[in-house]
């Protein structure tokens, strides 16, 4: 499904990784490790189609994703480390938008639903800038129950959140992959999801 051959990545002058293989499949999952200054974020963002890689390709169904555009995109659903939300709207607004411009028609109680599975139930309507970092993280990570995309990739998605949000992101992962869904992530924080194989692949 997702097959990456012969990947190299650079920043300035530092190559940062090369002659990076990997496959992953319907309901996979693969953590990517590494210290600060691997690579990480830099790999999940060539991933993206959002920073184009020094060597190599990036397969998507068979084809190069640098073919694909809109269509790649349509089954990506992308988590940066940062919450890419806007600190004058609600909750549901900032939803609602981030929604609209990856093209889900969300109705509003759907949205409404999202946001109090959660855990922001009473906030929906709150300007986000008045959030604590972990209620703001939610707004962002609630982009994961309104999403028909395949494939997941996220970038330290369980920054400032609790024990309770930690159980939930994983329980929403656990639900995609049962779903023939797939999962690329980061995290400087364990991730455990019950039953499923964990792929590891470490930046060095």
């Amino acid at each position: 499904m997702l097959e990456v051959s012969n990947l190299a990545c650079s920043r300035g002058d530092h190559r940062l990784f090369s002659g990076l293989n990997f496959q992953l499949h319907l309901g996979q999952i693969m953590q990517v490790q590494g210290v600060n200054g691997s690579g990480k974020t830099s790999l999940l963002r060539s991933l993206c189609g959002f920073l184009m890689p020094d060597e190599g390709d990036i397969v998507w169904r068979g084809e190069s994703i640098r073919e694909l555009d809109e269509e790649y995109y349509a089954e990506l659903l992308y988590l940066g480390h940062l919450n890419a939300i806007k600190d004058e709207l609600s909750a549901l607004e900032n939803l609602l938008i981030s929604a609209g411009l990856s093209g889900i028609e969300l109705e509003e109680k759907e949205a409404v639903s999202a946001l109090r599975r959660m855990g922001l139930r009473g906030r929906e309507m709150l300007p986000t800038k008045v959030l604590s970092q972990g209620q703001r993280r939610r707004v962002a990570l609630a982009r994961l129950l309104v999403s028909d995309a395949k494939l997941w990739i996220l970038d330290e998605p369980l920054t400032a959140l609790d024990v309770g949000a930690v159980e939930l992101i994983q329980e929403l992962i656990a639900e995609h992959l049962a779903r023939q869904g797939m999962v690329i992530f980061t995290t400087h924080q364990p991730l455990h999801v019950p039953g499923m194989e964990m792929r590891t692949l470490s930046l060095s």
